[in-house]
């Protein structure tokens, strides 16, 4: 089935769920409000001419500074694919700044489990009934949200846990580790004297 028939098969089915849909370059998009995006999903994984079985990704964005003519900051992004009837398509669930939430699809796709999980720990995004909403990329004690268009490049100062990771590589310098330029350079002049020697 085209793009485009599966996205007015969803706005038929689900009419006060769809907000557009858009196409870009041969792709197709629907935008949907955040109420039922697992019953959307459940519909499209479970219905024979449907039949979306595989998550190929799910991702967020922030809208914050590019024109996208609605006012919702944040999007999560579903893309979905049919193994068996290969058809798939794109879904883009939107969700304002204050309130960024929208229920977990991990019920439906076990392999959503890290994917809403790197969501959360780049964006903020929060998934509803997730079974281990916690950060995945950035250790536990990281202040905001990397992928934030209005995230600082540099904060006023280091993250505590790569000051105690350089003092611990000052630590392991003197076992010959890559710690420093010294240590690297020991480690490629012994590996040059055994080559000479095996010569």
């Amino acid at each position: 089935m085209e793009q485009s028939a599966i996205a007015e098969s969803i706005k038929s089915r689900f009419p006060d769920e769809v907000v557009d849909i858009v196409s870009h370059q041969g792709q197709v998009g629907v935008l949907l409000k955040p109420g039922k995006i697992v019953a959307i999903l459940s519909w499209l994984k479970d219905a024979e001419e449907m039949c979306m079985d595989h998550l190929r990704g799910l991702c967020g964005v922030d809208n914050s500074q590019r024109e996208t003519g609605f006012p919702e900051r944040f999007e999560v992004m579903y893309q979905l694919y049919s193994t068996e009837l290969r058809h798939g398509i794109r879904l883009r669930v939107l969700l304002p700044e204050g309130n960024a939430h929208v229920d977990s699809v991990v019920p439906l796709w076990a392999g959503a489990d890290w994917l809403e999980r790197e969501t959360y720990d780049m964006f903020g995004i929060q998934f509803d009934g997730h079974p281990n909403m916690t950060r995945v990329l950035m250790p536990e004690d990281w202040e905001g949200y990397p992928l934030l268009k209005d995230y600082p490049l540099r904060g006023p100062v280091e993250w505590q846990g790569l000051v105690t990771v350089k003092e611990k590589a000052k630590e392991f310098d003197q076992y010959g580790f890559y710690g420093s330029e010294s240590a690297a350079l020991a480690v490629r002049s012994r590996q040059e004297k055994q080559r000479g020697e095996e010569a």
